[in-house]
């Protein structure tokens, strides 16, 4: 099962910034984040709960730590049990990553412990071993047929915001330049530079498709998937800057300090989240020349959530069981994220996971396709039919706003995915759709070129 916010997990810590002391002895953390997993299949949550830090306690007592579990074994069945773990030294805390073998999935789970032995974060990650995963095992990606590999090459780069350093590929066409270029922005979640969804690859075919038509491409990993507990810094309260914004600027400014690049013509390509937030990241860098919406929503979060939830469950052989407290849950966070008296502090449980309250008050009073309405750029909207996640309702929302735009262009694709591919099965969409390994459309990656090389042009 797959989500809008597919966990925000990565993105979120659970009260990192305790108060170390170097006189008490040092417990293994390694063997704190195990014990705690074994604690938590055992059911045994208030235990967990004395090991958290006092910020987290009063986040995650014993009640909504089990609310959180059910959750996480509702979508990937009962626990079985610990595959290995692996440690990290990140700041002032050690990063541990259990991996977790369940009935239907795998998972990591990763613990923020610090020197006394107390987990100031927790949270979920998609498994990092490919030997914890099945679908990772048989992972394997091949050049779509628009490819022309002999047309362009790869160089490695760094995104590199304060801190924090992204490992990152630039995809430039060979011979002369300086060519236009799109910076590629992932959706929620910890992504990889290739925004990899199982055998799925849909930014590594933008990028060679793209250069294939002499426009260079800057993908990168994803802050959250790069450094997991340690991307929000402690005593920040996450928002979409940390996320994404701050990163995607900084990916533009990379562009535009090389010679291979027209530094005129730098656009912003947002999928999902990230489709949702280029109008943001347009809005406050002069430096992009346009942007592209992916799948982009125009809808509140929350909103979206719920009706993701319904969708599924009206789906034919939905397990209500399962689903029917999900869609509950996912109600009861919406009220609770539009409570006019929400505090940044306030932990809210979405999906299972805890997000802090800062993360929904920055984007209350963000309107994107509003947002889109007021930017003196050329706006370029995809969207799939097939596509249960961001719909219809979304991209209405997008023309409503900019239809009367003639800088605007609208491309509706009836029957492509949330990941614009042919998704090559029978039956409505539904999150089976993700285990159908295929390549981004060549209609999506012909028009995204065309729209480029046009507005290029006209300079």
């Amino acid at each position: 099962m797959r989500f809008i916010l597919p966990t925000l997990v990565a993105a979120t810590l659970l009260g990192v910034g305790s108060t170390l002391s170097a006189q008490l002895p040092i417990p293994d953390p390694q063997t704190v984040a195990t014990d705690t997993v074994k604690d938590l299949a055992a059911r045994r949550f208030s235990v967990v709960e004395k090991r958290f830090d006092d910020r987290v306690q009063s986040a995650l007592p014993a009640d909504k730590l089990a609310a959180v579990w059910d959750a996480l074994i509702d979508k990937a069945g009962p626990f079985e049990s610990v595959l290995g773990s692996h440690v990290d030294e990140q700041g002032a805390f050690h990063s541990v990553r259990v991996a977790c073998k369940f009935k239907y999935e795998s998972f990591d789970l990763q613990f923020a412990i610090d020197d006394r032995g107390r987990i100031a974060g927790m949270h979920v990650l998609p498994p990092s071993n490919p030997s914890t995963s099945s679908s990772e095992q048989k992972q394997s990606w091949t050049a779509p047929s628009y490819v022309k590999p002999s047309s362009f090459h790869e160089v490695d780069v760094t995104v590199e915001s304060g801190r924090f350093k992204l490992p990152g590929t630039l995809t430039l066409p060979n011979g002369k330049g300086p060519f236009p270029a799109i910076v590629l922005v992932q959706g929620s979640g910890p992504h990889d530079a290739d925004e990899t969804i199982g055998d799925n690859k849909p930014f590594k075919d933008l990028a060679w498709g793209l250069a294939s038509q002499n426009i260079a491409v800057l993908r990168y990993m994803k802050r959250t998937k790069q450094y997991g507990a340690e991307s929000v810094p402690p005593g920040v309260n996450l928002t979409v800057k940390q996320e994404v914004t701050e990163d995607a600027d900084t990916a533009v400014a990379l562009l535009a300090s090389r010679p291979e690049i027209d530094a005129k013509q730098i656009y912003v390509l947002g999928h999902s989240l990230g489709g949702m937030l280029a109008p943001r990241i347009a809005a406050g860098d002069k430096q992009v020349a346009g942007i592209i919406i992916a799948a982009g929503t125009a809808r509140p979060i929350e909103v979206v959530i719920v009706d993701q939830l319904k969708y599924i469950s009206s789906l034919p052989g939905a397990n209500q069981q399962e689903l029917r407290p999900q869609v509950d849950a996912a109600e009861k966070a919406k009220t609770e994220i539009e409570s006019p008296g929400l505090k940044p502090d306030a932990m809210i449980s979405v999906i299972g996971t805890m997000i802090p309250a800062s993360y929904f008050l920055d984007l209350r009073d963000y309107h994107p396709a509003e947002v889109a309405a007021k930017l003196n750029i050329p706006i370029l909207v995809l969207q799939g039919g097939h596509d249960y996640q961001v719909t219809k309702d979304d991209y209405q929302l997008w023309q409503a706003a900019l239809g009367n735009d003639p800088r605007a262009t609208f491309k509706f694709y009836p029957g492509l995915t949330h990941l614009f591919m042919d998704v090559h099965r029978p039956g409505p969409a539904s999150p089976a759709d993700y285990s159908v390994a295929g390549h981004v459309s060549v209609e999506v990656v012909n028009d995204v070129a065309q729209w480029v090389n046009k507005n290029a042009a006209g300079k």
